[in-house]
Formats: C-alpha cells, sequence, structure tokens
C-alpha cells in the first residue's frame, strides 16, 4: 500500500526533498506557512534546479496545503510526516501534524540541531526517527522556487543519514533510507547522535560565520582569518561532543580529532586541515550563491538558528566544564545583527 507523506514545513530542504519525492511518484503533501509559497505551487507546480540540467523540473503532483488547511488530513492519515521547520518551531509543528498521524505513522525529524527529543515529548520515543542531511546546501530563492547549491554527494560523500534514537536497524528506517536514495546517496545510521553532534559542529562553523560577514561559504572559507576562526569553531565543538560521549563522524571529510588538534595549534593538522577546507577554483559552479539556511534568513530578515546551533554548543560545553568561547562570541553576534544592532560585515570576524 502506498505510504502517505506529509511535509511540514516546506522551505529550502523540505521542499527540495518532499518535491523530489513527489515527482519520484511518492504521495506528499507539502504544509507550509507562507501562503504565497503555497498557492505558486498550486499555480505553477514547485521549480527545483540543481547543479546540472537533470536536476532541473517542476513538480506538479505534489498536494499543498495552508496550515489552516491540515484538519482535513483527518479523512487520509499519515504515514511518515517529515517536520523540515526550524528548530525553535518544532513542538508546535510535531503537535499541528500528530493528530493526523496513522495507527503506525510516524514523525521524522528533517532539521538542523537536536529535536528529536522534542519530537518524542508530543508523540512518543516510538514514533520518531532522524535524518541527518550532511553536506547539502538548498535555496528557497523566492516563492515556488528552490535551487541545490551544491553538487550531489553520490558515492564520494553519504548526504541523507537516516537513525532510529535506540540506534537499531528497523525495517521503516530502512524504508525510508531507499526512498531517500531517490535523491541523493543515504544510508540508515546505528549512531544518530553522533551524526547529530557531527551536523552540528559542522553547522556550528559556518552557517553563523556567513551570517555574521554577509559571505558566500566559500567567501568565508577562503579568508584566512576567518578560516581559521572557523577552524576554532569546530575546535570546540568536537571537544564538546567528546566530552558529552558522542561517537564524532567525519565533519566536512575531516576527521573529529584532526579539527580539535589543528583548532588548538598543531601546525600539521592545520595544514591538513586547510587543504580540504580552502576552496579549490571552478569547484562548484554556484559557489557566487552558496549560503547556508541562517545566511538566508539574516538576507530575509527573519529570526535564526543561532541559540540552538552555536548557543547550544557552548552551553552544553558549560555543562561539562569544556568552554567553547568562539561560540559565546559568534552567537553574541548574530542576535546583536537579528536584532538590527549591526549589519553583517567581514570585519566582525577579522576578515
Amino acid at each position: 500500500m502506498t505510504k502517505r507523506i506529509a511535509v511540514v514545513g516546506a522551505g529550502a530542504l523540505g521542499g527540495y526533498v518532499g518535491g523530489t519525492l513527489a515527482h519520484l511518484g511518492h504521495d506528499v503533501t507539502l504544509i507550509d506557512a507562507w501562503p504565497e509559497h503555497v498557492e505558486t505551487i498550486r499555480a505553477r507546480g514547485l521549480e527545483l534546479d540543481g547543479v546540472t540540467p537533470a536536476e532541473r523540473f517542476t513538480v506538479r503532483n505534489a498536494k499543498t496545503m495552508h496550515l489552516t488547511e491540515v484538519q482535513s488530513l483527518g479523512r487520509t492519515p499519515i504515514d511518515v510526516a517529515f517536520v523540515a521547520m526550524k528548530s525553535y518551531d518544532t513542538r508546535w509543528a510535531t503537535e499541528l501534524i500528530a493528530p493526523y498521524l496513522s495507527s503506525r505513522g510516524f514523525v521524522v525529524s528533517l532539521q538542523n540541531c537536536l529535536n528529536e527529543e522534542t519530537i518524542a515529548s508530543v508523540v512518543g520515543w516510538g514514533r520518531v526517527l532522524g535524518v541527518v542531511a550532511s553536506l547539502i546546501s538548498v535555496d528557497m530563492h523566492e516563492a515556488g522556487r528552490i535551487r541545490r547549491t551544491v553538487g550531489k554527494g553520490g558515492e564520494k560523500h553519504t548526504v541523507f543519514r537516516v537513525g532510529e534514537p535506540h540506534g537499531r536497524v528497523t525495517p521503516r528506517a530502512e524504508e525510508l533510507a531507499s526512498w531517500l536514495r531517490g535523491i541523493d546517496s543515504s544510508k540508515v545510521t546505528t549512531n544518530l547522535w553522533g551524526e547529530r553532534w557531527s551536523k552540528l559542529v559542522q553547522n556550528g562553523m559556518g552557517n553563523g560565520v556567513t551570517a555574521a560577514t554577509g559571505l558566500t561559504s566559500p567567501g568565508c572559507l577562503g579568508n584566512d582569518r576567518i578560516r581559521r576562526f572557523q577552524i576554532a569553531l569546530a575546535g570546540e565543538g568536537v571537544r564538546v561532543g567528546q566530552a558529552l560521549g558522542f561517537e564524532l563522524e567525519k565533519i566536512r571529510g575531516v576527521e573529529p580529532e584532526k579539527l580539535a588538534r589543528a583548532a588548538e595549534g598543531d601546525r600539521e593538522a592545520l595544514a591538513a586541515v586547510e587543504s580540504v577546507l580552502i576552496p579549490k577554483p571552478g569547484e562548484n559552479p554556484r559557489a557566487d550563491i552558496q549560503r547556508p539556511s541562517m545566511a538566508q534568513d539574516i538576507l530575509k530578515g527573519r529570526r535564526t538558528e543561532i541559540e540552538q546551533m552555536n548557543g547550544y554548543i557552548a552551553l552544553r560545553g558549560a555543562d561539562v566544564g569544556v568552554p567553547a568561547p568562539s561560540h559565546v562570541k559568534l552567537t553574541e553576534l548574530v542576535l546583536k545583527i537579528e536584532r538590527g544592532e549591526l549589519k553583517p560585515a567581514p570585519a566582525h570576524l577579522g576578515g
């Protein structure tokens, strides 16, 4: 029997994943809070774009709903509900969709940060899965139009990591991974929490930095001083994660211990890390527009996830006695920019 899928939050990542699943023939309903976005999709379809011609298509078979229409799902309960909202919207988004889950339906966190516990507080741990989207960059640049700004991971890098909170491999996790494999490389992980923290470190060294500087991701990594600050962020995040007991995965293709040593002054480690991080000419045909979600939020005048990313790393570091001063600094800086007290500029981080 065809599974009914809902995506709560059809923005950049949710719209990209949900739209592509619909394009592949799945029964998908996109639910979003931006009326213009929903109406645009209804009128002309959801236009998806990537870095190759094959990734450019218009999705016309995805059902759409405004938040005010969700109650109609009572007639057709949802089997798999992806929550793809900002972390601070997780609870209400889960409460919105929870009454419309089928008897065996479950909720999937397709988000940044660690939100599974919040979802479980609404639906219970037995109805929660996590999907970590690693090294993916998507941008909803206008209503009804989403573009991917980095190439597919393919065999070189597994993009989607599907995990159960308890760490066992289950049929539902395997089925979900098989769906996502139609979009890009995917696997079931037995290390959801380690994957989550590793992605948090990855986001923590990039998202807030682009928001604070106004630069693209390659622009930040190409600036010596800003890149060194990013490495400091990564090293602190690794040490906090290790102190918390997480089994960390590679971060931007680099072993976590090497990142930490680079941040702590190991010259050999620093050279190795920078050889990976410094952008290569022609590496990304969309380098001039590649900005992660937090930089997009600042450009659009929206609230960011800085407190759930860098602020959370600093908070958990304080809990275990591992200082994270770079994360504290960046959190305070981005909050000032968010409030309009400062404007993004490379000079904030020495660039």
